[in-house]
């Protein structure tokens, strides 16, 4: 006689595979990984200024730093170059449905774009709402009209509305091969001279 597992019902998994587990940042480092691959760009992940204080040494092969502080505030997250041209910009996410705090932006941030863009270079922000799961890049001048705008009494603002996202800012496509096709939107920038 043979004994048959007992039948059970068949869980069918949902995955939603909109993120696949990752992270904004990751995306954006999957995507110049791609860039860089097929000679599209050469961007990169700029690594933060660490001064290490002390490292423990349990054993030869095992170092471990114990204590470590920043030198300098990181400018932004990404720079490289693209079609000849400079491009420097950070990632941003948020979880509200109204808008991106301006708090999430760090005013030494801003100072570095303004520089870049006063240089020629190509600046933004990349920002997703998780909320929509929508991926914007919003264009440095965007960025500085708001900015300026929470030091302003009569204007002051604390953040910038989804509804601004929605009508200046240039959507980002997320995808597979590139995951977060960026440059493609960066195109879009460089054509309608922000």
């Amino acid at each position: 006689m043979i004994n048959y597992p007992i039948k059970r019902k068949l869980q069918v998994k949902t995955t939603n595979y909109a993120n696949l587990g990752m992270t904004l940042e990751s995306d954006i480092e999957a995507s110049n990984t791609y860039y860089l691959n097929h000679g599209i760009a050469v961007i990169h992940k700029k690594p933060t200024p660490v001064q290490v204080v002390n490292v423990s040494y349990p054993a030869r092969n095992k170092a471990k730093i114990t204590e470590a502080y920043y030198k300098t505030p990181s400018t932004t997250d990404f720079n490289g170059v693209y079609k000849t041209k400079y491009i420097d910009f950070d990632a941003k996410e948020t979880s509200s449905k109204t808008s991106m705090p301006l708090s999430n932006v760090h005013e030494h941030q801003i100072d570095h774009l303004r520089n870049v863009d006063k240089q020629g270079g190509i600046s933004f922000l990349i920002v997703h709402f998780r909320a929509y799961n929508q991926y914007f890049l919003l264009p440095s001048p965007i960025l500085f009209e708001y900015w300026d705008m929470q030091f302003d009494k009569e204007k002051g603002r604390k953040s910038i509305p989804y509804s601004a996202f929605k009508e200046k800012a240039l959507p980002i496509q997320f995808g597979y091969q590139p995951r977060l096709d960026y440059l493609k939107t960066v195109d879009q920038l460089l054509s309608s001279k922000f």
